[in-house]
């Protein structure tokens, strides 16, 4: 069992920490709203501090899960960041989604300093978080890869190092591009039904059993139908990951047509009112 610090106790983070705690680990958590560290405390046990470098202090690996890259730099950098409190040999584990450039950044800081740094994005969501049953895709040093992978398993279903500093970031990005074409597809697919008069939960049970089927399709259908949004991983969220897609693809000169055009169409929904919304929402701009 190890002594870890997680950095962040938003949808995502607030259940991943209390895994942690279920599977015997020591564990203190940091929070931008100090309300809600003592919250997660009061429910798990463990212990809060008041800095990300307070919480860091005397840690063997400190987990982050946070908004964005600035997020990410500010719990990491500076004077109460995560990195003046670690030890040498600590390893730092990001599960944000941010841009491989802020990920090699701050990989670079740390291994400068004597620590480690693995990039850790997820994917399974809310539920996926509450379950402890999320895909973990991982970039950084095989040798701080294999220290770490033990602890992130507390709340994954599957966990593989991909390559160096920034794979993990970029299998992130691989992984939002198909969920907006999915997306997208599966809104189509409903609202065509809908307009010629079908069943859609009836379509949906048999071809979910064929070439069609996806996870979306399994998980979202339903609320789809029902125009129900309010849960889930929100539009405003998945526009930052998609923006990072899109940077990063004019970076090292690769084409994403769709995501480009599905992007706008998150916009649309966002000018709809839906920015909160799951990003199942897109059905909207299509049944509106």
């Amino acid at each position: 069992m190890a002594k870890v610090a997680f950095l962040g106790l938003g949808v995502m983070g607030y259940p991943m920490a209390g895994h942690l705690v279920a599977k015997g680990h020591e564990v203190t958590v940091y929070n931008r709203t100090e309300a809600k560290a003592k919250t997660w405390v009061a429910e798990f046990g463990g212990r809060w501090g008041a800095t990300p470098r307070a919480a860091a202090q005397g840690a063997e690996f400190v987990m982050a899960c946070v908004g964005n890259d600035d997020d990410l730099r500010a719990v990491c950098l500076g004077a109460d960041g995560a990195f003046a409190g670690m030890d040498r040999g600590a390893i730092f584990v990001d599960h944000t989604t941010v841009s491989a450039q802020v990920t090699r950044e701050l990989s670079a800081a740390a291994t400068g300093e004597g620590k480690g740094f693995v990039d850790a994005p997820v994917s399974g969501g809310q539920a996926g978080a509450q379950n402890g049953v999320l895909s973990v895709m991982c970039g950084g040093a095989q040798a701080e890869y294999d220290r770490a992978e033990p602890v992130i398993a507390a709340y994954a279903r599957i966990c593989r190092r991909l390559g160096d500093s920034g794979a993990g970031q970029i299998a992130k990005m691989m992984n939002q591009i198909c969920i907006a074409g999915l997306v997208q597809g599966l809104a189509e697919a409903l609202a065509f039904g809908q307009k010629a008069g079908l069943d859609g939960e009836a379509v949906v049970e048999v071809i979910s059993q064929g070439a069609a089927g996806s996870w979306q399709m399994a998980n979202r259908h339903k609320t789809m139908l029902a125009d129900q949004f309010d849960f889930g991983f929100a539009v405003d969220w998945m526009r930052k990951d998609l923006k990072i897609c899109l940077e990063t693809a004019d970076q090292i000169g690769a084409s994403l047509p769709v995501t480009a055009l599905v992007d706008q169409f998150y916009k649309e929904v966002q000018n709809m009112g839906g920015g909160r919304h799951d990003t199942s929402s897109l059905i909207r701009r299509l049944t509106r």
